[in-house]
């Protein structure tokens, strides 16, 4: 009987309804609808609503894709909607190893392993990292996946350590006081924090490194989770290691679902590290990989990126991101200064922030308002995601809209 728990989950629910955090029952989508009139795309919902769509991480609009498409349904036909079992056994398919390749070369780094999702990818790959010598540091804002991979690692909590956000002083003191207690140093952060659309000083972060490689045994490794970053930042759209313009970050991790339009997520770095996690990462090696027909779409999309129409998309991206991160700043919003296409609106009350989010879904405008635990108290915000597929009519209705909404819910006048 599950009456005396269903209580207790009632309770907990009302208790997150109480403070703005429940997220409530999900929208559903039944149909993108093709640009019309001026604006771009837009998303058709279960209740009729026809929305433009500032909640999505498609940031080179690559998700409805023709040539994604077709791409997959080849693949699809030719190897199944599924690989059927583990890689291990025989669920290595040849667009897997494609893609794999084309990822390393990408980065430039010797090897690439994908996985069925980012969130995956950065559990699997640091239980394998850490022994009983090992030490953790982390940015404090770090992304749930990698909380919970440090979690999952096993490693006591004397050995981890935690420094303020983006702040390379205090990793320093971390780093410091780990000296003479440990072997293996690993360091972890996001590139581009999602809430936010912030990235830590990459060239900082590895001169520290380096700096005190020597004192650990197994040196230090840096390893940064960068899904917001690839095909979103850089010139190229090599992300924040492009933007910060070094090459010393020892392992990357990302996602095949956002800029990349597809799914899963890789991990790319040095090859005897590939070979060893092939070997021994759980989620890897007792999950199912993403499908070829997945696989061949994301090779698509990385083909692209790394194409003269992706350096086009990347330049219409930026120029979208500044209009209307601008536009935000004249109607007297607070936002978080950067150049992602992520732009942060910071209301501060979960209930205004819902309120709001609200209000411009009345208006035909998709976006989400992010409570605690997502970010922390006190920074409750409406995340707006901009994409290479808007057009100026989009922004600008947003933008309007935006500012008649703020003015209804009291955050301006």
């Amino acid at each position: 009987m599950l009456i005396n728990l269903k209580k207790d989950i009632e309770k907990s629910l009302y208790i997150l309804e109480e403070e703005g955090r429940l997220k409530g029952k999900e929208k559903v989508i039944v149909d993108i609808l093709p640009p019309k009139d001026g604006f771009g795309k837009k998303i058709e919902m279960e209740d009729g609503k026809r929305l433009i769509n500032f909640a999505s991480n498609s940031y080179l609009g690559l998700s409805n894709d023709k040539r994604l498409i077709d791409l997959e349904h080849a693949s699809s036909l030719k190897y199944g909607v599924g690989p059927g079992a583990v890689r291990f056994i025989s669920g290595t398919q040849k667009p897997h190893v494609d893609l794999e390749n084309k990822l390393a070369k990408f980065f430039n780094k010797e090897a690439a392993m994908i996985y069925s999702s980012a969130y995956g990818t950065n559990c699997g790959i640091i239980a394998p990292l850490v022994n009983e010598k090992t030490i953790i540091i982390s940015d404090e804002l770090n992304h749930n996946s990698i909380i919970n991979a440090i979690r999952l690692s096993g490693i006591p909590r004397n050995r981890k350590k935690i420094y303020s956000h983006c702040d390379m002083k205090d990793l320093e003191k971390c780093i410091i006081e780990s000296s003479g207690t440990a072997e293996r140093l690993l360091i972890v952060s996001d590139g581009v924090f999602s809430m936010r659309g912030d990235y830590p000083p990459l060239q900082k972060m590895v001169e520290i490194a380096d700096k005190h490689y020597s004192k650990f045994k197994d040196g230090i490794t840096t390893i940064i989770d960068d899904s917001h970053g690839i095909g979103a930042l850089g010139e190229t759209g090599r992300g924040v290691v492009e933007v910060c313009q070094t090459n010393g970050i020892d392992i990357i991790t990302g996602t095949l679902g956002k800029a990349l339009g597809v799914d899963g997520g890789f991990v790319v770095t040095d090859a005897k590290i590939i070979e060893y996690l092939r070997e021994i990462s759980p989620f890897y090696v007792y999950s199912n990989p993403i499908s070829s027909g997945v696989a061949s779409a994301a090779l698509k999309a990385l083909e692209i990126l790394d194409s003269n129409e992706g350096i086009n998309l990347l330049k219409k991206l930026r120029e979208n991101s500044e209009y209307f991160r601008k536009g935000v700043e004249n109607i007297g919003l607070k936002t978080i200064e950067g150049h992602h296409p992520i732009i942060p609106i910071i209301i501060g009350d979960p209930i205004k922030a819902k309120e709001i989010a609200l209000k411009l879904y009345e208006k035909d405008i998709f976006v989400v308002a992010l409570t605690f635990p997502v970010v922390p108290r006190g920074q409750d915000l409406i995340r707006v995601q901009i994409s290479a597929d808007h057009t100026k009519k989009d922004l600008d209705y947003a933008l309007k809209s935006l500012k008649v909404v703020s003015q209804e819910v009291g955050i301006i006048n």
